[in-house]
């Protein structure tokens, strides 16, 4: 294993935060990970929002169907795609995965929080004053975990084939 690989395989899911604020420098870091991602014809049609104030965390949190735990990260990142642009979503969810890896690499835990096609996408972008040329894409709320739970994945050889795929 390598540096990257370890990152990645050692972050999971986290909706437990301890109240220790993230530091400046590590926001920004993963937010300059996060503008580097791969994109469809270099667009790059996003908007990142940093939510930092208790109570428009609550009100988020309060938005959502299954995400009440915002409410109790020191952080939530708000990833918003252009409309317009034919990938945003691909290109958007790559941004969302390097935000997501650059706050692992610090020890900081997030989980991702779905916003394409929810119901609460809307809301979200009105209460965060985002232009309405962009729709919410993820919610990742991040901080220092207080608890981990780790659930079993799939093993590689119950989800992978190579060349041709064989059901026997």
């Amino acid at each position: 294993m390598n540096v990257g690989t370890t990152i990645i395989k050692c972050r999971h899911s986290v909706r437990d935060f301890k109240s220790t604020p993230v530091e400046d420098h590590i926001i920004r870091d993963s937010l300059d990970c996060a503008r580097l991602a791969p994109t469809a014809m270099n667009l790059q049609p996003w908007l990142f929002g940093v939510i930092r104030e208790k109570k428009l965390l609550a009100s988020v949190a309060d938005l959502t169907d299954h995400a009440k735990f915002i409410a109790g990260a020191p952080v939530c990142f708000a990833v918003f795609g252009e409309r317009s642009a034919k990938y945003y979503l691909e290109d958007c969810c790559a941004a969302t995965e390097n935000l997501i890896i650059a706050l692992q690499a610090y020890g900081v835990g997030s989980c991702w929080v779905a916003g394409e096609k929810k119901e609460y996408a809307e809301a979200v972008r009105t209460l965060l004053g985002v232009p309405d040329q962009y729709c919410l894409v993820s919610l990742l709320p991040a901080g220092y975990p207080a608890d981990i739970t780790i659930q079993k994945k799939k093993d590689e050889e119950d989800i992978s084939f190579f060349d041709r795929y064989s059901s026997g």
